[in-house]
């Protein structure tokens, strides 16, 4: 049984032996000590530059494929053909949800109905929002939308765009009546034309496999007119993600070009002449090597995007291998599941920045507010406000205490056994059996509580659940006592192994009300994470509990210690580590959680401050011993049991 107390490294080396067993005699009861060693904190890696628009060709010249890429893998990885639709390593769009590790379209009406902007359908028909007509889409797997806007009788322009048989130019008729083009054909400008663009525009029209090369070239004006010339140099940026199923879901802009009439072409996929080597996108579309891991879809289903040790061109790599373009920076939208694309030092970064693209003004064009990537925005702020978990409320902590926890922590990695401030960490919870504290356990929102299996047997009577509780024995004034109704213990959950060792507690409802405690200030719920990427090996985290101490005896107030996460922990353990369970602590037993901890939480933030709960106290071998991390059962392993049982709204922040 383990959890989160803390001691001295020397007091360790007088007590293993003689107050604490072996896990053969005592089932992985552990505790937290002190050290005086610092580990390095974590490095920032540095923010790419954006790279200058291509004017030259930036098709595949499709070499000879070496013999190891350094960006590309690791083959593992590769292996897993991931693609835009896993969201084990990236979000699903907000008309999609994430289940069992795919994006799955949702049905139309879950879509948000405030703050959304009208759009009109192919089939003249009123959506009402962008999340909306995408959800439709999703669902037939054809294109529905033409355009942002509230008159979509059969009588008014649609959207269209089309391929110029002879030069491959790209041209767009953009029908929304905010722009003085609206109904006029204008070529795309070349200076944003990348891949996903091309990608779309071929899909669109019928290519399934979508572009095989995105090029720009020079465009000669037509001497039928006097004002051609200077028509032609009006041209749309067009920015697309790749997810897309037309040009007319990208951000589009309307610019006056002073410089150089370059236009954006393309050439779309034909097997005949599609070179076999290189990468193969999950899709079975082929691309060269160069245009992996560069931020742009260019396979149409971004998987050449998915598995990268390092990133080209100046994109973005996310910790979990994902690279982005370095338009996804500081854009609003969260990409990199730990939130890093959208931390400050983009932020400050993305306002120095000048613009991209001098010698082109822009015109005007449609509202802010009905860019697709602005709706998308919303979209997401709406499911957040949904459920909040993961910030503790601050007015209830000492300052102190929020420095500790907070991201100066992660920096200077202060680590070791402490004694948690009363009202520090809000998502503790004591489980009383009978009267008597042994395990911990992390409310998650609403009515429920997740701690271990190896703590609890159904019958819920005999359990209560304390809130805020500070002091072992005796509880301060924000302390709240909750009966529990109901235990549900993984259905596979094995006593002699400890695999699954997981179980989720339901509270009692208070008298005539849905909720099941008294709002409560020093009280928070941890947010509970859907993808076992989200944080990686060496990621710093917290574990906190009322274990036993050096002296063999129960802590009397709450202790918590920063543990780092621990990869291949079956080497350590062999057969004995099971599916579902992971590794924290210090390989030199520096830090470990003990007897009284089990069930307790172990706690991960993310860049931008929000907490997870990563994993739970389950076993171990003795209290940190040197070579054996505590290990723990990984919250993100088991989402779908938990969210089946207590609902989207209770564990989804994102994926939703």
């Amino acid at each position: 049984m383990r959890s989160a107390s803390l001691f001295l490294v020397f007091l360790l080396v007088i007590y293993s032996e003689t107050v604490y067993q072996s896990h053969s005699s005592q089932k992985g009861k552990k505790k937290v000590k002190q050290t005086q060693t610092t580990p390095e904190a974590p490095t920032t890696p540095e923010a790419p530059t954006t790279p200058e628009a291509p004017t030259t060709p930036i098709a595949p010249t499709t070499p000879k494929a070496p013999a190891m890429d350094e960006f590309l893998g690791p083959a593992e990885c590769l292996e897993k053909k991931f693609n835009r639709g896993s969201c084990s390593l990236v979000f699903c769009p907000s008309w999609e949800r994430c289940i069992e590790g795919h994006c799955s379209c949702k049905p139309p009406y879950l879509c948000p109905a405030e703050d959304v902007a009208p759009v009109c359908g192919r089939d003249n028909r009123a959506y009402r929002s962008f999340c909306q007509v995408m959800a439709v889409s999703c669902r037939t797997k054809k294109t529905a939308m033409s355009h942002f806007g509230k008159n979509c009788g059969a009588e008014r322009p649609q959207f269209k765009s089309s391929i110029d048989a002879v030069t491959g130019g790209v041209k767009v008729s953009f029908p929304n009546d905010e722009t003085p083009e609206a109904g006029q054909e204008l070529m795309v400008c070349s200076e944003t034309w990348n891949m996903a663009a091309a990608n779309v525009v071929c899909k669109e029209h019928g290519n399934h496999l979508g572009a095989m090369a995105a090029n720009s070239t020079l465009y000669t004006s037509p001497t039928n007119g006097g004002d051609s010339k200077e028509f032609l140099k009006r041209c749309l940026t067009v920015r697309c993600q790749g997810y897309e199923t037309s040009l007319a879901e990208c951000e589009i802009q309307t610019y006056h070009r002073t410089g150089e009439i370059r236009i954006a072409t393309v050439t779309c996929h034909n097997p005949a002449e599609e070179n076999k080597w290189g990468f193969r996108c999950t899709n079975n579309k082929w691309v060269s090597l160069n245009q992996t891991c560069d931020g742009v879809d260019d396979c149409g289903d971004r998987s050449d995007e998915m598995c990268c040790k390092r990133c080209r061109n100046g994109a973005f790599r996310c910790k979990t291998g994902v690279c982005l373009h370095p338009d996804a920076l500081a854009d609003g939208l969260i990409d990199c599941l730990d939130g890093e694309d959208e931390s400050e030092k983009f932020t400050f970064k993305k306002e120095e920045q000048e613009p991209e693209f001098p010698h082109l003004q822009k015109l005007v064009t449609l509202k802010e507010t009905y860019f697709p990537k602005n709706e998308m925005r919303k979209d997401r702020e709406h499911l957040e406000s949904l459920l909040y978990c993961g910030i503790p409320n601050s007015t209830t902590v000492d300052e102190d205490a929020v420095a500790e926890r907070g991201r100066a922590a992660r920096v200077k990695r202060v680590v070791g056994g402490v004694p948690a401030k009363p009202t520090q960490i809000q998502w503790q919870i004591a489980l009383v059996d009978r009267g008597k504290i042994d395990c911990g356990g992390a409310y998650i929102g609403g009515c429920w509580v997740i701690t271990a299996a190896h703590c609890v047997r159904p019958n819920p009577s005999s359990f209560r659940v304390k809130f805020s509780l500070w002091k072992k024995t005796r509880s301060q004034s924000t302390t709240d006592i909750v009966p529990v109704v109901d235990i549900r213990i993984h259905p596979n959950y094995n006593a002699a192994t400890y695999e699954n060792d997981i179980a989720l507690v339901q509270l009692e409802k208070l008298p005539f009300k849905e909720e099941c405690l008294e709002e409560n200030p020093a009280v928070s719920a941890v947010c509970v994470p859907w993808s076992v990427q989200l944080f990686q090996p060496n990621h710093t985290c917290s574990i906190s509990g009322w274990g036993r101490t050096a002296d063999g005896r129960a802590a009397k107030v709450l202790l918590w210690a920063n543990v780092s996460l621990i990869e291949d922990c079956q080497s350590y353990y062999g057969p004995r580590f099971k599916p579902g369970m992971m590794c924290a602590g210090d390989l030199d037993g520096s830090v470990d959680s003990c007897q009284g901890d089990s069930g307790g939480p172990l706690v991960c933030e993310d860049d931008l401050g929000v907490s997870y709960l990563w994993g739970i106290v389950s076993w171990g071998e003795r209290c940190g011993m040197p070579g054996f991390p505590g290990v723990y059962t990984q919250i993100a392993h088991y989402f779908e049991w938990i969210r089946l049982h207590t609902g989207w709204t209770a564990v989804t922040k994102f994926n939703s």
